[in-house]
């Protein structure tokens, strides 16, 4: 039934809806993911509100929510999905980042409170469940679908996946930061040998040295890791707010100039794995 990757927000930090950044796109973090029957949604940035309209209008029912951390740039678009709210839909979410108290169900519930919110998250009338699993885990869902997870260097945690199906793989590994000629190895396990890796190139060299401690990578350590880790194609992601559609186009022609199998995400692009 295929195996596919569409990208609904793929900006870090905080939303951008400006004329100069209409091609690559504004929306926080938030892809979707089909594997055979099964819809993944991984982080649920301001991207969330626009997929949940497209998931009700084609009817489905039931889809899987992988957080990479609970950061605002990445469950702000939670309180906006619209399926969530429809009797009917039933939505699993899955985090690996949380240790202890308070746990993922007390998180989401939390930027629904008042006075940041005035629809609480237990009038959700959808079946929302909520699952931990540890960073370092694997595990399956249904249809043969297995998903890996690896522990990131980012202030509070946070968590990369690489998710298989049908011998062919996806592997999302945003909001780290790496230490500079020493590749983590967490990384470098959880990538190994995938299709598409999509990688948080936040920042130029340049830029990353006046922000070193605060949890993003680069352009040139995306490739660093491809090159490693034996990557098919690379994605650059989690895009700078303060960088447009024309410095975008700089920073993808330069990876590309280091690794041709690349290419900067943008909203509403889908790529499946037929075509990589």
């Amino acid at each position: 039934m295929g195996f596919s990757v569409t990208f609904w927000g793929v900006r870090g930090t905080i939303p951008c809806p400006l004329a100069s950044h209409l091609r690559y796109g504004g929306n926080t973090s938030c892809l979707e993911v089909r594997a055979g029957a099964q819809c993944i949604i991984i982080d649920a940035g301001t991207g969330l509100r626009l997929l949940g309209r497209k998931l009700l209008a084609e009817g489905t029912t039931s889809a899987t929510l992988l957080l990479s951390h609970t950061h605002l740039d990445h469950i702000s678009g939670f309180p906006f999905f619209a399926p969530a709210y429809t009797k009917g839909f039933s939505l699993r979410i899955i985090s690996g980042h949380l240790t202890g108290s308070p746990n993922i169900e007390a998180v989401m519930a939390r930027q629904m409170e008042r006075p940041l919110f005035p629809v609480p998250l237990r009038t959700m009338g959808g079946s929302l469940s909520f699952l931990e699993v540890p960073a370092g885990h694997s595990f399956k869902l249904e249809g043969g679908v297995r998903i890996h997870t690896a522990p990131l260097n980012h202030p509070d945690g946070a968590t990369g996946y690489r998710i298989e199906y049908q011998g062919h793989s996806l592997t999302y590994v945003t909001d780290t930061e790496h230490v500079p000629d020493h590749p983590d190895r967490n990384i470098l396990n959880l990538v190994d040998g995938t299709d598409l890796l999509i990688y948080d190139s936040s920042y130029t060299d340049q830029e990353w040295e006046a922000r070193v401690g605060w949890g993003h990578s680069t352009w040139t350590e995306a490739v660093r890791i491809a090159r490693a880790g034996n990557v098919k194609r690379l994605c650059l992601f989690h895009h700078d707010p303060d960088h447009d559609d024309a410095t975008m186009d700089q920073i993808e022609a330069q990876a590309r100039a280091e690794f041709p199998d690349c290419f900067a995400a943008r909203e509403g692009r889908r790529s499946r794995w037929s075509e990589l």
